[in-house]
């Protein structure tokens, strides 16, 4: 006589998450949900300056030839996190390797290990951006994570994550450019103050 199967209470918590998660997506067309620290977090649709941004940001990296045969430059594109029993996110833009489909977890989201770099541009959830995802961003390991925010009119590089951080955090205001670590796959500098200008910042940077 075969037992039937028991539903660990982990594996029950994970399933009750990401079904909520995908209703709210079904109801809410258009929004991004996302699963942080086992906690559901909705996102209404950007507006039209945080779409410039992320456009301008990608140039430079299609420019670098990062979107080719080695990485793929992906917008909105689920990484799936180790934070939680369902935890994951949908960062703006993301440097990914290549065969990136091979490494699908479920949901359409990937294995952190894919990503080289991933990208927030803040909107109205700019709390999740500058807080939650410095943590689970770091706690997965991605390498690289650039915030462009638009709140406080400044661009942020983190780089090499330890623990529920990143060791290194450097802020850039208007005038400044910064450059991005090779391990992305190519060597690629940002203009800070093109992005917040995108962005709908002011030039002088006051948010």
């Amino acid at each position: 006589m075969s037992a039937a199967a028991v539903e660990h209470p982990y594996d029950s918590e994970r399933n009750e998450l990401l079904r909520a998660a995908k209703r709210i997506s079904e109801q809410l067309p258009g929004h991004r949900v996302e699963i942080l620290e086992g906690n559901i977090s909705v996102s209404p649709p950007a507006d039209g300056p945080h779409a410039d941004a992320l456009t301008t940001l990608m140039l430079p990296f299609l420019a670098a030839g990062l979107h080719g045969s080695e990485s793929r430059v992906l917008q909105a594109t689920g990484v799936w996190l180790p934070t939680g029993p369902a935890d994951y996110a949908i960062p703006d833009l993301a440097v990914v390797d290549a065969d990136y489909r091979d490494h699908e977890v479920e949901s359409s989201c990937y294995e952190p290990a894919c990503f080289r770099l991933v990208v927030e541009v803040t909107s109205s959830n700019h709390s999740n951006d500058l807080k939650t995802k410095v943590r689970t961003y770091a706690q997965a390991k991605i390498p690289v994570y650039v915030i462009v925010d638009r709140k406080n009119g400044r661009v942020h590089l983190l780089t090499d994550p330890i623990g529920d951080g990143y060791d290194h955090h450097t802020l850039y205001a208007p005038a400044q450019q910064l450059t991005l670590p090779d391990s992305i796959g190519a060597k690629v500098t940002l203009d800070a103050g093109e992005l917040l200008e995108a962005g709908g910042c002011p030039a002088d940077g006051t948010g």
